[in-house]
């Protein structure tokens, strides 16, 4: 099977799945749903909404060996077809023919964990009653085979009446009755007796029997998978072992990144140096260095923090210690009203806060969902990670605190990520005590074998959160730096360009100055508070615009710019500010959608905004 092509997808009309076979990939959670769509397909992946719901469908094109192209669309993970949550009715209502606009799947391809059989093949039973198609896909057979694991798949097949692969998508082993069946050539055996959907005990009873009558043999855990879970899941040792690992990324993206941001940072210079000399002496040459160049460039500077930051999460979550991770957050959540499953998004949420507010869908409680929506931006999301870099990189010196293993600035940092902790656990205390009091619902969490990450789901991911930064950097900010530009050159004086002070961004800026004032900042800093709603991050490029940095420059300078400005009381204050305020207006829109109208994205943004103008506050009169 080939991948498609690398053009661009849109996402496909009605009319224009009519003319393609269209196959849905179902399955449970944690299965390879994902990673066998994405080798199907030859992509990651394209989203796009449900028609009049929030609930996102990733489609792809899977390319036959015959020319032939098969619509996928990767359903939402779901246990079962009785639905609980909205991804849940999503599910149930595609493959029922009842989402307007999508098409009724011709085809089911159901993905299972063949080395969990004995909790995902109760998925086939109301799967294969549709009446749709069927091929079940047992999906991780190189870690059944290396397990010691083993299964008659003929049988199973002859048992549950649907054709049966044993198939590994991470290694691409055992596709080829994949994609005979996504060709519509593969045989099916003959119907037998299924349980009613709604039967569950008959549902398990009927999967027991199959599996039984298939010599289904389960791997043995391994051995070490067990021990490593006595030492992490221990009520002592679990969370002060989570608490190292916290401490160990943020020394290490302090420490590892240095190098690669200076070579960002010269490459950002020696570009901008180029373009200085091939250019004439014109506005345009203005605009390009000091709007883009020193704007946009004072932000990429901190991609490779970023990415890093990335590839720490992305091991966690791929080894599968992240789930272990749930389970011991799940006691303090408890704590504070809410629930496990709320950890997850709210995990995601140090990425960025709008597809943690998304990923809340899973939550079946309306009012945890709320909750978790409320407190979602309090985690310090990657956006941050620039503004909090320049700040403490600038006004505090680089001291051991715990020999090598911490230094100031890192502990400085995980200071503000704790921070916006502390006021989601409280925010989400006081939510869940009062307008959004709930009983709490037991928390279920199937806990993944470790597994060793690879090369290839890590460099995806890097490449992912790359495409969407410097998509950011490239539209968000570039052209906030370019409005910014224009405004601080205008009026023109005499056809130049007037001081920063006296053109329209300084009048802007010394407008506002007052009520920004007993924060410590001026109103260079005011400004960069207004620009930053469009993107946190942008306040970056904005102080880079309004300092006039030329590119050679760099942050360093603009340290130095900042540190002429700022006391240390400001600095604090403008941290502090930043940890708590909703500074994101794609995150005051989602949640918007998300919850139907303006009400709660009103009192969000407003609670938030308080809370960090007096904490900032609160900062300032301390630290000055």
């Amino acid at each position: 099977m080939s991948a498609t092509a690398s053009r661009p997808l849109s996402p496909p009309s009605a009319s224009e799945l009519q003319h393609r076979r269209v196959v849905a990939l179902v399955g449970p959670p944690n299965s390879g749903k994902s990673t066998l769509f994405n080798r199907l397909t030859g992509m990651r992946q394209k989203v796009a909404n449900y028609p009049g719901v929030t609930v996102e469908k990733r489609h792809g094109v899977a390319r036959l060996r015959a020319g032939r192209e098969i619509e996928v669309i990767d359903l939402p993970g779901v246990y079962s077809l009785s639905p609980r949550s909205e991804d849940e009715q999503i599910t149930h209502d595609v493959l029922k023919g009842k989402v307007e606009g999508v098409p009724k799947p011709d085809a089911v391809l159901l993905i299972l964990d063949a080395t969990n059989l004995s909790r995902h093949l109760t998925m086939a039973a109301p799967i294969i009653s549709l009446g749709l198609p069927t091929l079940v896909a047992l999906n991780m057979a190189d870690d059944l085979a290396r397990r010691g694991g083993s299964i008659d798949v003929n049988a199973l097949s002859q048992r549950i009446g649907a054709p049966t692969a044993l198939i590994s998508a991470k290694t691409g082993e055992g596709l080829q009755p994949v994609e005979e069946f996504l060709d519509g050539k593969l045989g099916a055996p003959p119907p037998v007796q299924l349980p009613v959907l709604q039967d569950v005990p008959a549902c398990h009873a009927w999967a027991t029997d199959a599996r039984t009558r298939a010599g289904y043999r389960p791997p043995a855990p391994p051995h070490w998978t067990r021990r490593l879970d006595g030492i992490f899941l221990h009520p002592v040792w679990g969370p002060l072992i989570f608490l190292l690992v916290v401490v160990a990324v943020f020394q290490t993206i302090f420490t590892a990144a240095v190098p690669l941001m200076d070579g960002v940072e010269a490459l950002i210079s020696t570009s901008g140096e180029w373009l200085k000399a091939a250019l004439p002496d014109t506005w345009f040459r203005a605009l390009l260095i000091e709007g883009v160049w020193g704007g946009v460039g004072s932000v990429i500077v901190f991609l490779p923090q970023i990415l890093l930051l990335f590839v720490f999460i992305g091991i966690l979550e791929d080894s599968g210690y992240l789930a272990r991770a749930a389970l011991i957050a799940d006691r303090t959540m408890a704590k504070v009203g809410l629930q496990g499953k709320s950890f997850i998004p709210l995990l995601s949420a140090y990425a960025c806060a709008v597809p943690a507010i998304l990923a809340t869908r899973t939550i079946e409680n309306k009012r945890d969902r709320m909750a978790t929506i409320l407190i979602a931006p309090f985690m310090t999301c990657s956006a941050r990670l620039p503004v909090y870099t320049l700040i403490i990189a600038a006004f505090i010196p680089e001291q051991p605190v715990l020999g090598p293993f911490l230094g100031s600035r890192a502990a400085m940092m995980l200071a503000l990520y704790a921070l916006g902790f502390l006021a989601a656990v409280a925010t989400a205390r006081l939510l869940k005590s009062s307008i959004l009091e709930s009983v709490r619902t037991p928390f279920m969490l199937e806990l993944p074998p470790y597994r060793m990450p690879t090369l290839r789901s890590l460099g995806l991911r890097l490449l992912d959160r790359s495409k969407v930064f410097l998509r950011r950097a490239g539209t968000v900010i570039m052209a906030t730096t370019i409005a910014l530009w224009a405004l601080a050159s205008i009026p023109l004086v005499n056809g130049e360009p007037p001081p920063i002070e006296e053109s329209l961004a300084g009048t802007i800026g010394r407008t506002i100055e007052p009520l920004v004032a007993p924060l410590g900042f001026d109103w260079k800093i005011g400004i960069g508070l207004i620009t930053s709603l469009a993107a946190r991050e942008v306040i970056v490029g904005t102080l880079g615009t309004i300092y006039g940095m030329e590119a050679d420059e760099g942050s360093v300078a603009l340290q130095e710019a900042l540190r002429q400005d700022l006391d240390l009381g400001g600095a604090v204050a403008l941290l502090v500010f930043f940890a708590f305020a909703m500074q994101c207006m794609s995150t005051v829109a989602v949640v918007r959608r998300e919850t139907g109208g303006w009400k709660w994205p009103v009192i969000q943004f407003s609670y938030m905004t308080a809370l960090a103008y007096v904490a900032g506050l609160a900062a300032n009169l301390i630290f000055s």
